[in-house]
């Protein structure tokens, strides 16, 4: 293991910000991790994965552990289901190709998703109505200050939307370093109730494999989103604002033809991509910095944006947005 000195993190990070880290590591090994951690001479850490879920405003002043860890083990078969373990450093992508390959189910819905498993139960990753916390069984965490290892089951995670104990109570504390997953071997149940899917699914609707499902969401994915290689950006920057029932009927008496998701009979989701639309922000450009033609969610790098040139835009919406619909957004990205 090598630790280098002023590391461009330029291709560690989805939306390809040029910025460097004063001491890099990448670790292979849970052994190697509690050996970069246990070193004094570096009391501040950033820990990075696959970098998606990600905007580097500065130079990063610590040690950035890249957590390389690679590994799918199947624990054990039952006649129904599958555990699988998969260890941090997978990218999530390809684990999900993995296990239509196989012929696993429930996680199809999550294809083409960026980022590696281990930061997947940090943000319960989540789209086209199936949430990670569905198929999670628990994950293995190294606690950073005692170089403890740890398991969480599901319950302990405290998953909420794009949340859970990770990002709270304990942010910072824990590096994840595997997740176990349920999957099922047959009798798959499919999530097809998005008419998005309906639609790229056609006449397969009604015989659908989850393959078929796989493809279909990769087809959507691949519609609305940039592929981060060839234009940089983190996927979905903002979260779905869900709001109260009082502020929903405010809101629709307003803008009655607005869509929105029914959470309980107290809350709805109000699509962020569609007030960010609404405002006027949909395929404009502020310099490098932008929003992206086929989908407002998503903000852009066209080449040489800085960190903070793509923040600033996104604090721009943020209070466009608050200003027309009178609804915060808030963002689904890790600023640094």
């Amino acid at each position: 293991m090598q630790i280098e000195e002023h590391k461009s993190l330029k291709k560690y990070n989805t939306f390809g910000i040029d910025c460097a880290a004063r001491y890099f590591a990448a670790v292979t090994t849970v052994n190697e991790l509690k050996e970069v951690l246990s070193k004094t001479e570096f009391p501040t850490r950033f820990v990075i994965g696959g970098g998606s879920n990600m905007l580097l405003t500065q130079d990063v002043d610590a040690l950035v552990i890249h957590l390389n860890l690679k590994g799918i083990e199947v624990v054990s078969k039952k006649e129904e289901n599958v555990l699988i373990k998969v260890m941090a450093g997978e990218n999530w992508h390809e684990f999900v190709l993995y296990c239509i390959a196989h012929n696993y189910g429930g996680i199809e819905n999550l294809s083409l998703i960026p980022g590696n498993v281990g930061t997947s139960p940090i943000q319960n990753i989540g789209a086209y109505g199936v949430e990670l916390k569905d198929t999670f069984v628990s994950c293995t965490a190294l606690q950073i200050d005692t170089l403890q290892e740890r398991e969480f089951n599901k319950e302990e995670c405290k998953f909420g939307y794009r949340d859970s104990i990770f990002k709270n109570e304990i942010k910072d504390q824990f590096i994840i370093t595997s997740v176990t997953f349920s999957l099922t071997k047959k009798n798959h149940v499919l999530h097809t109730g998005y008419g998005a899917i309906q639609e790229a699914l056609g006449d397969l609707l009604e015989n659908a494999t989850i393959r078929d499902v796989s493809e279909a969401v990769i087809a959507i994915r691949k519609s609305k989103l940039p592929d981060p290689k060839e234009l940089g950006n983190s996927g979905s920057f903002f979260k779905n604002p869900v709001i109260d029932s009082e502020t929903f009927k405010k809101f629709r008496t307003q803008f009655s033809t607005a869509p929105f998701y029914e959470v309980s009979p107290t809350e709805f989701k109000i699509p962020a991509g569609w007030l960010i639309e609404q405002a006027g922000f949909k395929g404009k450009r502020f310099g490098d910095a932008g929003v992206h033609k086929n989908q407002a969610l998503v903000l852009v790098n066209h080449g040489n944006a800085t960190g903070s040139e793509i923040y600033d835009l996104a604090l721009r919406i943020q209070k466009k947005v608050k200003d027309t619909f009178g609804i915060l957004i808030t963002p689904e990205v890790n600023v640094f």
